[in-house]
């Protein structure tokens, strides 16, 4: 069984992954603003009241992020910390 930590590895990835609940973007080792870039893309294909999680590894992203999602009028609805990463859950 992997620990929190281990889950966050540092390693390049940009994988995506839908459910009912929303859609999941792994973006560590993605750096900012690229990281936001990614996520805008996908947030700008989903439907009003999707959520998207994020998982970033890049502490600047965990600040600007948030920051960038609200002047484009997203709902941020989580930034919790993940052992090495973070995740951030955004409303459309």
């Amino acid at each position: 069984m992997s620990s929190p930590t281990e889950e966050c590895v540092d390693r390049v990835a940009i994988a995506a992954e839908e459910s009912a609940s929303g859609q999941r973007l792994d973006l560590r080792g993605v750096k900012c603003p690229l990281n936001w870039a990614h996520a805008k893309v996908r947030l700008e294909g989903m439907r009003l009241g999707e959520l998207l999680e994020l998982t970033i590894d890049d502490p600047r992203g965990v600040r600007d992020i948030p920051r960038a999602a609200e002047a484009e009028g997203y709902s941020i609805v989580e930034v919790r910390e993940a052992g090495s990463c973070w995740r951030i859950r955004i409303e459309r």
